[in-house]
């Protein structure tokens, strides 16, 4: 069992990390791996996003990560769980988010897969400042924005 987790500045090199999970994983029974990949949006009601800017708290962030990565196997008997997350200023396009899972079957591993991401999104103290043509808003979950320096709670799908 892996469970890997970071808070990273850069891209990840997919092919090799890919290659190597299923090549370890496939010695163990597994027959599934699942990679998720979240990006920065370029359009969101209807105005054009410049950038998103994506701070942690590192430390604590990373502890979260790891006990989402460590549920995961206990909870759907996965092999592998890998969690990467990007922070500083992004474009539209740029990967934001790593959710890896291999497990024997796909079912396990799309399953594993999607309940990490969720509670990635709403445990780690991972902050969003999305920065729009219209504005600058706090992403603060589930589609919900705050303009920055204004009142208000705004919705749209995140």
């Amino acid at each position: 069992m892996v469970v890997r987790v970071g808070i990273i500045k850069d891209d990840v090199e997919l092919d090799s990390t890919l290659k190597a999970l299923a090549r370890a994983a496939a010695g163990k029974g597994c027959g599934a791996l699942v990679a998720f990949m979240g990006f920065v949006k370029g359009v969101v009601e209807g105005s054009a996003v410049r950038e998103l800017v994506y701070e942690a708290h590192e430390s604590y962030a990373l502890e979260k990560l790891r006990e989402i990565g460590e549920w995961a196997v206990k909870e759907f008997g996965v092999e592998d769980v890998v969690i990467l997350h990007r922070v500083g200023a992004l474009r539209p396009g740029d990967p934001t988010i790593y959710v890896i899972v291999t497990a024997p079957t796909r079912g396990k591993a799309f399953e594993a897969a999607a309940q990490v991401l969720e509670r990635v999104k709403h445990e780690a103290p991972i902050y969003k400042l999305e920065v729009r043509e219209d504005g600058e808003y706090w992403v603060i979950g589930d589609g919900r924005r705050l303009r920055r320096g204004g009142a208000g709670v705004e919705g749209a799908e995140a």
